[in-house]
């Protein structure tokens, strides 16, 4: 009996996924190229790092009400527009860096924060509607060895760049690559044909759904969890490359520390057979606490010293071993 082939499976190449892989790699790496950088522009722009933390709260309520608005922004778009919009956020962010002005600082990053967001769900979307279950786990394991080796090598890139050039040089690096992430993107998407089409059903208010999340106590446990490592990354990422300088290291060392960090990510397969030898629930326990101690250690050093960048790094062991478990929990119970 012959079987038609689905047309938007007929459309696609034989490699969507490595494609798809190599896209989320690309844009990682441009991104990550920023990450050891923003923060010392913004303590030179700022002069305070209270200041800091307020124009990072600021960002994240910015990119909150976008994604919490994506498929709103989807049907007046179209997903390839997101992802578009996505890349050019972060090209009109770094053009706002360079001008050098703080209120100008803090909505590039907002942009930027908000532009990753978009690619980020979108990316998912694409993936869970090019990809086959079957082949799910071998392309998504493909996909963050990429991210995995894009995070683990443009942090100090882009550290370096800033130590021996000016920060335009990083500005401009970042940009073009972004705009090789928009260019790569509809070369893949290349032609009239739509292979995914804008949904016609009108979307939920996801506002709805909190208070019957919020109401299972195990789905609690899996948003804390995950609030717990998100709080430590953001903490490593905004102030780990400050807490180098003001320790009177070298600057590109803040880099090497945000790519080192990254980098425990690709131990993924260890940390799989930790959980298989010791159950899921205890590797999560005792990573938490390495990072709970590895934070308290911090703050008992006071003012910011070399010996510091150890426990960063012992605490970036525990986030990272939480990152590749925490999301069990919540896939067991959905």
């Amino acid at each position: 009996m012959f079987i038609r082939r689905p047309l938007f499976l007929s459309q696609l190449s034989n490699d969507v996924g490595g494609s798809l892989a190599r896209l989320s790699g690309l844009d990682g790496f441009a991104r990550a190229t920023l990450v050891s950088v923003i923060p010392l522009v913004a303590l030179k722009a700022f002069g305070s790092k209270d200041v800091i933390a307020s124009v990072y709260f600021a960002s994240t309520i910015f990119t909150l009400i976008f994604t919490i608005n994506l498929a709103y922004l989807e049907r007046l778009l179209t997903r390839r527009g997101l992802v578009t919009l996505g890349g050019l956020f972060l090209i009109v962010s770094v053009l706002l860096f360079s001008v050098g002005r703080p209120v100008l600082f803090a909505l590039g990053i907002g942009l930027r924060s908000a532009g990753a967001s978009m690619f980020s769900v979108c990316m998912s979307l694409y993936i869970m509607a090019y990809i086959g279950k079957k082949e799910l786990a071998q392309n998504e394991s493909r996909r963050m060895v990429l991210v995995g080796l894009a995070w683990l090598v443009a942090p100090s890139l882009g550290g370096w760049l800033y130590a021996e050039y000016r920060p335009v040089v990083v500005y401009t690096f970042t940009g073009i690559i972004a705009a090789a992430v928009i260019a790569y993107f509809w070369w893949l998407r290349l032609g009239h044909d739509e292979v995914i089409r804008a949904g016609t059903l009108r979307a939920e208010n996801p506002l709805k759904s909190v208070r019957r999340y919020w109401a299972q106590p195990r789905l609690r446990l899996a948003y804390l969890i995950a609030l717990s490592r998100a709080c430590f990354w953001s903490a490593l990422f905004v102030y780990g490359p400050i807490y180098v300088v003001e320790a009177d290291l070298p600057v590109w060392l803040g880099g090497v520390l945000l790519s080192m960090a990254s980098g425990l990510l690709l131990l993924s397969p260890a940390v799989r057979w930790l959980a298989d030898r010791f159950g899921t629930r205890q590797v999560l326990m005792g990573c938490s606490v390495l990072v709970g101690v590895s934070l308290l250690a911090l703050g008992l050093l006071g003012e910011s010293q070399p010996l510091g960048i150890l426990f960063w790094f012992v605490g970036s062991l525990g986030a990272a071993t939480m990152d590749v478990l925490s999301n069990i929990p919540f896939m067991r119970l959905v």
